[in-house]
């Protein structure tokens, strides 16, 4: 039974959501940014810095390694709860860096000491997205997709096979995939 005198504990600090500084980050990310022998081998095949975008994964791992080092040197002159003002996220990589990566994990296969860029990248995409309400504009028409649609495409679920309705093609069930070519059954 409901007790109208019942007051509910406050509410702690919700969750968050990504990553804005290196205290956000876990500690793997931390190591690895110092771990890094900046051969460069990440940036060499990132497809974003081959078609000239300002990514380049090698410089996602020295700006945080160059954060952390500023943020343990703060702590050393002022103390723990010391905050500067600065960032990872916009101070040392900005968002046009974390929007350019496609994700396709290449930094990582490549990297001889198995380094992941891309985790850190993700992490900052998330803060963006979750905690800020920030993404571009393209991803924010997928994002209304998704929430009323269930999919990332502007077609609601009923009419997505309204495509294989067309009496110019022969019926799909009539074909199954194959490896690269669909075979006639």
């Amino acid at each position: 039974m409901l007790d109208p005198s019942f007051v509910p504990e406050p509410v702690a600090e919700g969750a968050r959501f990504g990553a804005k500084d290196v205290n956000d980050l876990t500690w793997k990310n931390l190591m690895d940014a110092y771990t890094c022998t900046e051969c460069g081998r990440c940036t060499s095949v990132c497809p974003a810095n081959i078609t000239g975008k300002l990514l380049s994964p090698r410089k996602i791992m020295m700006d945080t390694r160059d954060r952390l080092v500023e943020v343990g040197n703060n702590i050393d002159k002022h103390g723990k709860d010391y905050q500067d003002g600065k960032s990872l996220l916009d101070d040392y990589i900005s968002r046009e860096e974390i929007w350019a990566c496609t994700t396709c994990n290449a930094c990582t296969e490549a990297c001889p000491v198995n380094i992941d860029p891309l985790a850190i990248i993700v992490d900052l995409r998330r803060y963006a997205v979750m905690e800020e309400a920030q993404a571009p504009a393209s991803l924010n028409n997928m994002f209304s997709n998704v929430e009323n649609n269930g999919a990332p495409w502007k077609y609601s679920p009923a009419d997505r096979a309204n495509w294989a309705q067309i009496k110019s093609y022969e019926s799909i069930t009539s074909y199954s995939y194959n490896g690269r070519n669909g075979r006639k059954r």
